[in-house]
């Protein structure tokens, strides 16, 4: 089976975090998405643009960058997953290390190194003997198994993770294709409507998160509070003892309190 026809090439990005998460970041990408949950612990962004095809350079490259640029803003691992009439592969980018990939001709020749795989086992924890061993049979010439059945390989390795694809969203399949699916699954539209928008995105994504109450709500305002109760006397006792180290300690507490106070009351307005 071919993995797709020399006009659609398609892609997928698979996240190791919830859509809460991935959502703020992906904003950022500046391109129209779709998000939808992926598992337990995972989430997919389905591109709905292609701009493979207008010039930003092949498939594998674009994934490659969005993909690193979502590790980045979001800490956590992003696999992406990219075929086109030639070749099918996946690039795996972690933080700031260099980014590891495979490569697979439509006919499922293998092009990639066997190191390749043992960092991407290594870095997403799996099984170092059980996963590892069906990781390398992905790196076998095998004549019965073309690049779409090489990625499904993989996913099928992932799913011990937690990766579960919603049903009918999996490589292979063109652009148009995958957008339809994703929408009719209900994922989430993701679009770049600006800075500012973007970074209300954050805001509510961390106000949303374990530390959400410690960064707008009664619990902050009362840190705020007694940061700026512990600043004020700390501050006068280092300007009147001539001591730099505490008075910028307090001057710190004071800075803490007075712009934690600030954020929620910013935050409380309407349309904030």
């Amino acid at each position: 089976m071919p993995v797709a026809d020399a006009a659609a090439p398609g892609a997928l990005l698979l996240c190791r975090a919830e859509p809460p998460v991935v959502r703020p970041v992906a904003h950022l990408l500046r391109e129209r998405m779709l998000l939808a949950p992926a598992g337990d612990g995972w989430s997919v962004l389905v591109p709905a643009t292609k701009p493979w095809l207008t010039g930003a350079g092949p498939v594998d490259e674009v994934l490659a960058g969005w993909a690193g640029a979502l590790t980045v803003a979001a800490g956590r691992p992003v696999i992406a997953l990219w075929w086109d009439d030639t070749r099918a592969g996946y690039t795996l980018a972690s933080g700031f290390r260099r980014t590891v990939g495979y490569v697979w001709l439509s006919d499922g020749t293998p092009l990639g190194e066997g190191e390749a795989m043992r960092t991407f086992a290594a870095r997403l924890g799996l099984d170092p003997v059980h996963d590892m061993e069906a990781l390398d049979g992905l790196t076998r010439p095998d004549s019965a198994a073309d690049a779409r059945a090489r990625l499904l390989g993989l996913i099928a390795i992932l799913a011990r993770t937690g990766v579960v694809l919603p049903a009918g969203l999996g490589p292979g399949e063109p652009t148009d294709r995958l957008r339809s699916v994703a929408a009719a699954h209900g994922a989430e539209a993701i679009e770049w409507s600006g800075w500012r928008d973007a970074v209300r995105a954050e805001l509510d994504a961390v106000e949303e998160g374990p530390l959400g109450p410690w960064v707008r709500g009664p619990k902050a305002r009362l840190v705020g509070a007694v940061q700026l109760a512990a600043g004020l006397p700390l501050t006068a006792w280092g300007l009147v003892r001539r001591s730099g180290g505490w008075t910028t300690a307090g001057a710190v507490l004071l800075a803490h309190g007075a712009l934690g106070l600030a954020y929620d009351r910013m935050r409380a307005r309407p349309g904030a």
